[in-house]
């Protein structure tokens, strides 16, 4: 699925500038709050769904080559995580649900875990 289309489905805010967000294509989704469970456990090119905000999430995302990071409960990360996640081309999302129902969210519209 586009990321453009689960952007407007599950509502969500962007933090970074998002280029290329039409040219990602999203079929796997992971959740963790945990930076050495989405170590051990996330996939490239998946959308990783989490409560953690700093700037950490950043350089775990780059490593694994995950494009998209959804932050949840409105846990507003600090100017230097946005910064840095411009920098290295990783899309940062906002939204007031909790990972619970982003996930399920994201199941029912065909993203798989």
């Amino acid at each position: 699925m586009n990321l453009i289309e689960i952007v407007k489905e599950l509502e969500l805010t962007p933090l970074t500038s998002c280029e290329n967000i039409d040219e990602i294509q999203a079929s796997t989704a992971y959740q963790s709050d945990l930076l050495s469970c989405v170590m051990s456990g996330g996939s490239e090119k998946s959308i990783w769904i989490t409560l953690i905000n700093n700037i950490n999430i950043v350089a775990v995302a780059k490593l694994l080559d995950i494009p998209v990071i959804i932050i949840t409960e409105n846990a507003m990360p600090g100017e230097a995580t946005i910064e840095r996640a411009n920098m290295e081309g990783v899309n940062l999302f906002l939204t007031p649900k909790g990972n619970y129902e982003v996930a399920g969210r994201l199941f029912t519209l065909g993203i798989k875990p």
